[in-house]
């Protein structure tokens, strides 16, 4: 599978958006509730910003994620540890569907890595899942991530986790995913 990733447009890309973060399945995301204008606000937001980006992942040009790239020096993290130069923060997730296929949420946050690492700048990728959200921490371990410790967010208990790019690639060597 290879993935394209373009920037997301708040007003174009919305109702799309909006579909995807109140779904059932993305309770995690803590949109559940939002209405599309909150998800065009948010997303205005962070595309106003100058640490944190948004992005659309397609496959074969067709929507299939979401993608957030944030500086926790100045985003998210910011008091709850000690960043590094190199440092950046992701959250992603992946479109809902009625007919799921095997490997592809793994295919999607390898793609995101492969993405974030495509920066030279980047030495290691920091992750603040719920703690919950086993799943999530599963996919997160089978591509590199070390879980460091539980902090407290305001909005939630998080999972810390970090994965540099030796990591990343270790854990994806002779993947066929």
């Amino acid at each position: 599978m290879t993935f394209a990733v373009r920037t997301l447009d708040p007003l174009k890309d919305a109702e799309l958006v909006h579909g995807w973060v109140t779904h059932p399945k993305a309770a995690f995301w803590l949109m559940q509730d939002a209405k599309l204008q909150d998800v065009e606000r948010e997303y205005m937001a962070i595309s106003a910003a100058a640490h944190h980006d948004a992005f659309i992942g397609e496959l074969d040009g067709v929507p299939a994620f979401l993608m957030e790239r944030y500086d926790p020096a100045h985003v998210e993290l910011v008091g709850l540890y000690d960043p590094e130069p190199g440092d950046i923060g992701m959250h992603f997730l992946v479109a809902p569907t009625d007919s799921p296929v095997h490997g592809f949420t793994r295919a999607v946050i390898t793609a995101v890595m492969e993405h974030l690492f495509t920066d030279p700048s980047v030495r290691r990728v920091v992750v603040e899942p719920d703690v919950r959200n086993t799943a999530v921490h599963a996919l997160n371990e089978a591509v590199g991530f070390v879980p460091d410790r539980e902090i407290q967010k305001p909005e939630k208990m998080a999972l810390l986790s970090f994965c540099t790019r030796e990591q990343f690639e270790s854990a994806t060597a002779g993947s066929t995913v």
